[in-house]
């Protein structure tokens, strides 16, 4: 075996290793026990082979082990304390890299480095995504500024993604860099003679490098390396023709190639392998992005409750539904890739996390609101609405309540101007048992804003001008062709843009790809539309207008209610899909008059250009072209497979494997399969036309708004020592995005912010916090993520800290 230009590589690090699906073709009980399996085979080796090292990564194994088996947890403890056990990864997970929002990264490094601290006594300094079906351009900085300088990963391969180097230094967006290195071959071997592994590595290396290194172990289903594996490298070591083999670790690799000035530099994203996986199960990415925001909401208001008095920072809770979240961010569970049962459990995880923020959010505002002096009325009911971003949030409030005994309704604001009420259909089929109506809300930047309902109508006309298919106020006019149901004109008003191009709409693909969509670059089979069978007008009224679409395909329906409000410069969509297609992707396309080659995607903590080519793309929140004056940025709140066309935007709503489908496996045609996300979703979409760019459009504060909505709650009149109306942090508005308001991990009081610069551009931001009477100075580079300590002592320096609050 071998090539004889291989003695020029002098040294090949074998790392042992045990790569461990906690979920996969098994549920998640099934790895708990591999878990303890695992780490004691290690421990067995270790004892039985002086210098073999064991890695691994994943810091939930490790909380699983200390709960259940003290005795293995104490050993293991020990073997870290000598280096023979080396813990890479520093991440609570190994998660999928590109669905997760950025914070979300944050926090897998957040609570895995410091628990790795506060039990080991050391953290992670090289990062570890080995199975990750791609990897997001932000990683690099991400890693910076959560103690490691490097990072080991294995997809794209060498078929997916050439690279100058497997070692090399990858650079994110805003200069960070990172030594990366890509494992040849596989993560895991055999169980036997590893001479096979050793030579598909190598003929995946270059044979110049003075040190490469090569992953072992039996993996997936955890197992490690094996005594025969071992043995076989004591024997391969001695073979003339092959580098010497060196029984090592992630660490010693990158510290002794650290020091090469001339190793290559890759920036930006390191894409693609399995593009089906931004949208396989439709529900895991719907839970996953309602945790995400329901947590990020609560934070926020647990944390003024706090300072105000009115309730203690629940940290522990928040801490337990921030863990779940990111154990189900594990990369075979939220790309869609196990077995249906494991989605159960992701179901009822997630659901438990949502609920943990959602009852600690609705503590700290039920506390706040409890306070507001609203003194008592007859017939009126107070209604506070909560904003959890820190900017001004202009946005329609649906509001559900008791239904009042006399027909009509006004609204009036804190200062008792009045504000247009529209009534709108009740969630209840009970005749008169429940009102509902929608208004507009101009709230202050986090904080809340009282609102009065009473009985009598109030004399407000339609404030947008509605017919049979189209919609305008005074920034935005859309059409719908009445006969197929797209859109035929949306019009930017301001400057006379029509976006909208002709082309379908609701385009069903052939997808006969795996659940992983293995070898699929582009969806770009289309087979047929849904059909349009009806546009109606279904809501006309002084605060917003609806048009209501229905389509059909096969046996699928979609429904799409397009609503434009009196003052926005957005239009809104409510999609409604009942999908029971099998081997098919719907595709929701929207084509527009851009001329452009390149579009810009949002993705975790900043944003990419990438060619307009049609590929399958991961994105997060949003999409948008943009052209000579004038744009359309599509956003969402559930979705992450895009596609763009020149100026054709395709957003991926469903898709329809069988579950857990690996090729070159083929389908057996009399087969007894069960089939993918069949079945009722919903999800929000947002369509922006604007002048210039998205930076102009406010879209990145747009698509944050769309995820947050604004939270109203009914009160009762009562004297109480808060104002009607009050605001507690405040970013300004530009470049920086402030995103996390939470309290410090070491539970001392201090409150930790986050914000990050979102345009590309320098910038200087101020970040004002009349919570605690202080506002932060401060500059950011482009793409910079910055956190901040501030003590709630005025005479204590507020402190920049890295993203693990030290």
């Amino acid at each position: 075996m071998g090539r004889g230009g291989l003695r020029l590589t002098r040294l090949l690090h074998m790392v042992g290793n045990a790569h461990i699906d906690p979920v996969w073709l098994w549920q998640w009980p099934e790895g708990y026990a591999e878990v303890r399996a695992t780490f004691r085979s290690a421990l067995e080796r270790m004892d039985e082979y002086p210098d073999f090292v064991f890695t691994s990564d994943s810091v939930v194994f490790f909380a699983w082990v200390e709960e259940t088996d003290p005795e293995l947890f104490a050993r293991i403890r020990e073997r870290v304390a000598e280096g023979r056990w080396q813990v890479i990864g520093g991440w609570w997970v190994e998660p999928d890299c590109n669905i997760p929002a950025g914070e979300s990264y944050v926090r897998q490094a957040l609570y895995g480095q410091r628990w790795l601290r506060d039990r080991f006594g050391v953290v992670a300094t090289t990062g570890a995504n080995i199975d990750s079906f791609g990897h997001n351009a932000t990683i690099p900085q991400l890693l910076r500024g959560s103690g490691m300088d490097s990072y080991v990963f294995l997809r794209p391969g060498p078929q997916e993604r050439e690279l100058e180097s497997p070692v090399f230094r990858w650079e994110s967006p805003d200069g960070s860099r990172v030594l990366a290195y890509r494992i040849p071959h596989e993560y895991c071997a055999p169980r036997d003679d590893l001479g096979e592994h050793l030579e598909q590595a190598l003929a995946q290396l270059p044979e110049e490098h003075d040190e490469l290194m090569v992953f072992y172990g039996v993996g997936n289903h955890g197992g490690g390396p094996t005594r025969a594996n071992l043995d076989s490298i004591a024997r391969l070591s001695e073979a003339r023709e092959l580098p010497r083999l060196e029984l090592s670790s992630a660490r010693r690799f990158f510290d002794s190639v650290g020091e090469n000035g001339e190793l290559p530099v890759l920036a930006g994203e390191l894409q693609h392998h399995a593009a089906g996986c931004y949208t396989s199960h439709s529900g895991i990415k719907r839970w996953n992005r309602r945790a995400e925001n329901l947590l990020q909401r609560a934070e926020k208001w647990c944390v003024v409750a706090d300072v105000l008095g009115a309730q203690r920072y629940p940290l522990e809770q928040l801490t337990e539904a921030w863990q779940l979240l990111l154990f189900n961010q594990f990369h075979d569970t939220l790309a869609g890739t196990s077995i249906g049962p494991a989605y159960e459990d992701a179901r009822d995880q997630l659901g438990h996390a949502s609920s943990l923020a959602a009852l600690a959010f609705n503590r700290a505002v039920q506390s706040i609101s409890r306070q507001v002096d609203v003194p008592h009325e007859d017939e009126m009911v107070p209604v506070v609405v909560f904003n959890p971003h820190p900017w001004r949030l202009r946005t329609d409030v649906e509001l559900d309540f008791n239904a009042m005994k006399e027909d009509g309704l006004r609204l009036v604001d804190d200062v008792g101007a009045p504000v247009p009420v529209q009534p709108i259909r009740p969630l209840t089929a009970m005749s008169g048992a429940r009102g509902r109506v929608v208004f507009p809300a101009d709230l202050p930047p986090l904080g809340y804003r009282t609102y009065r309902l009473y009985r009598g109508a109030a004399d407000a006309p339609a404030a947008v001008t509605a017919l049979a298919t189209s919609l305008e106020n005074e920034h935005v006019l859309l059409e719908l062709d009445p006969r197929t149901g797209r859109l035929a004109r949306l019009v930017h008003k301001a400057t006379g843009a029509d976006l909208a191009a002709p082309g379908p709409h609701a385009v069903v693909v052939d997808d006969v790809s795996d659940t992983w969509g293995h070898a699929v670059r582009a969806y770009d089979r289309p087979i047929g539309e849904f059909e349009c069978t009806s546009v109606r007008l279904l809501e006309n009224g002084p605060v917003r207008a609806v048009l209501r679409v229905d389509s059909r395909y096969g046996s699928s329906s979609l429904r799409e209610d397009y609503s434009l409000s009196a003052d926005a410069r957005h239009v809104d969509v409510l999609v409604s899909l009942d999908w029971h297609e099998r081997l098919q992707l719907l595709k929701l396309r929207w084509p527009t008059s851009v001329e452009t080659d390149e579009a810009t995607f949002e993705i975790p903590y900043g944003h990419l250009v990438r060619p307009a080519g049609g590929d399958e793309e991961p994105g997060q929140a949003w999409v948008d072209v943009s052209g000579e004056g004038a744009g359309l940025a599509v956003l969402n709140d559930a979705k992450y497979g895009y596609d763009v066309r020149g100026g054709d935007i395709g957003v991926s709503a469903v898709r329809s494997p069988v579950w857990a489908w690996h090729d070159p496996r083929e389908l057996e045609p009399d087969g007894d399969f069960e089939y993918m996300d069949q079945g009722r979703q919903q999800f929000r979409v947002r369509l922006v036309p604007h002048a210039g760019d998205w930076r102009a459009a406010g879209v990145v504060r747009l698509a944050i708004e769309l995820n947050q909505p604004a939270y109203a709650l009914l009160e009762a009149g009562h004297s109480g020592p808060l104002p009607q109306r009050a605001s507690f942090a405040n970013d300004g508005g530009g470049d920086v995005v402030l995103t996390v308001v939470k309290g410090a991990e070491d539970a001392d009081g201090s409150l930790v912010v986050r914000a990050y610069e979102s345009a590309g551009r320098p910038a200087r931001a101020s970040l004002a916090l009349p919570l605690l009477d202080r506002t932060i100075e401060a500059d950011f580079g482009p793409h910079e993520i910055k956190t901040f300590r501030v003590p709630r002592d005025p005479a204590a320096p507020v402190a920049e800290t890295n993203l693990l609050e030290w």
